[in-house]
């Protein structure tokens, strides 16, 4: 259980202001059709974080437990950095439109979050928890959390969110994950309870 809540938080979090919450309010804004929008969020984010849980998966088969922990605990702080970093749009993910409303969501929701920050928190959070499944469902709804708002209310939103404190408590659970997973690689007799297993 602490997989998915842990994974549906830092998505929801990491995702405000994100470039895939900027395509989410320039598709709305486009096509004023929630419905095929958020299905094609939906389908994209499963498709793209499930390919991303099922590479964390694997990647735990390549490493004993003390060198993936402490790639991970790596990993976690490199993420809360970058998530202090703002996203920029390129306008170019949104023009799909020939392919009509929910292909080119889907397209372009896909596209954009290839190597995008949630994507290599899946990974991690795959990688770390061991639990492909409750992760990758929790990315996926955070990644809904996140961006339904932002198809359904749009601009009346977009300008009330604190994105930079909203940021900033995302990057504070990715750091809280990478020193707690350092230290229970290193020190694993005085952190069992939060060792890499």
């Amino acid at each position: 259980m602490s997989a998915f809540i842990i994974s549906t938080g830092i998505v929801a979090l990491a995702e405000i202001g994100d470039k895939t919450q900027l395509l989410a309010f320039i598709l709305a804004a486009k096509f004023k059709k929630p419905v095929p929008i958020i299905l094609g969020i939906l389908i994209a984010t499963l498709a793209n974080h499930g390919f991303a849980g099922a590479i964390g998966a694997w990647l735990t088969s390549l490493a004993d437990s003390e060198t993936m922990g402490l790639i991970l605990g790596v990993s976690f702080i490199a993420m809360a950095i970058w998530t202090l970093i703002p996203d920029k749009f390129d306008e170019a993910d949104a023009k799909l439109a020939h392919f009509g409303i929910f292909c080119t969501t889907l397209v372009a929701f896909f596209i954009a979050e290839m190597g995008d920050k949630t994507q290599v928190a899946t990974v991690a959070l795959a990688a770390k928890y061991q639990a492909l499944l409750p992760v990758v469902a929790g990315t996926t709804f955070g990644m809904m959390l996140a961006n339904v708002p932002a198809v359904l209310l749009g601009k009346k939103i977009a300008n009330r969110i604190p994105v930079r404190l909203v940021h900033g408590i995302a990057a504070s659970i990715f750091a809280v994950l990478g020193v707690a997973t350092l230290l229970a690689t290193m020190k694993p007799e005085l952190f069992s309870f939060l060792a890499f297993n």
